[in-house]
């Protein structure tokens, strides 16, 4: 049985086999399946058909060439958009109060962008909490000791994330009155989206590497499992 895509997309997200679909525009191919790299809108453009040559009786035509598969891409969307109607945008307001009350727990696998590192820890801001993308931003913090789950003498943050990365991680502790304590010791949790120093989009190519696919540069980060 085929699913269909979803029609919103969170990074590391699974999209669709690459039987299926050719990869545009923000994903990224795993292991013959294509994934979110952003957090946003999913589209499928069909491919253009060109006109074929007139038919002439007295030639054999040739087989068709194989179909082209139509491009699945992500386009970044913003959350609680204001609508001209008044109905459509009471309904928003529900929503977005409602949104406004869901708040991390102790054991929810998040999605957060990094905005600042230091020896210690990576500082964070939480967006999405399960399937849920929240109004409002909660800063977390990915202590040095919580990366990984193995040899944690030797990670360097520095080498497991950077300002701007897309992580998946698990909430392991409410924190202090500012900060969720969060994970990323789990092989499906880490970096799930990156760009690289030139500005591309990066493919993981390994449990601790990402590939710019322009320039062939890999990068060190604390790579998640794509689920």
């Amino acid at each position: 049985m085929t699913t269909s895509p979803p029609t919103l997309a969170i990074p590391g997200q699974l999209l669709g086999p690459s039987s299926r679909f050719q990869p545009g525009p923000g994903t990224h191919l795993h292991e013959h399946n294509l994934y979110s790299s952003l957090l946003g809108q999913v589209h499928i453009t069909q491919p253009l058909r060109a006109p074929g040559p007139a038919k002439r009786l007295t030639k054999i035509t040739p087989a068709p060439a194989p179909a082209e598969l139509p491009t699945i891409s992500v386009a970044p969307s913003s959350a609680g958009r204001s609508t001209s109607s008044s109905s459509v945008g009471g309904e928003e307001s529900a929503r977005t109060r409602k949104k406004r009350e869901v708040l991390p727990e102790v054991g929810n696998v998040v999605l957060c962008r990094v905005v600042r590192i230091t020896p210690r820890q990576a500082v964070v801001v939480i967006l999405v909490c399960g399937e849920t993308v929240l109004e409002a931003e909660w800063q977390g913090l990915i202590r040095v000791q919580d990366v990984r789950a193995t040899e944690k003498d030797r990670v360097k943050v520095y080498e497991s994330f950077r300002p701007g990365d897309i992580v998946r991680a698990e909430v392991i502790s409410l924190g202090d009155q500012t900060n969720y304590y969060l994970s990323t010791a789990r092989n499906e949790l880490g970096v799930v989206s990156a760009m690289s120093e030139a500005g591309n989009t990066m493919t993981p190519v390994s449990w601790k590497e990402f590939r710019d696919p322009e320039t062939g540069v890999t990068e060190l980060r604390k790579v998640a499992k794509p689920q």
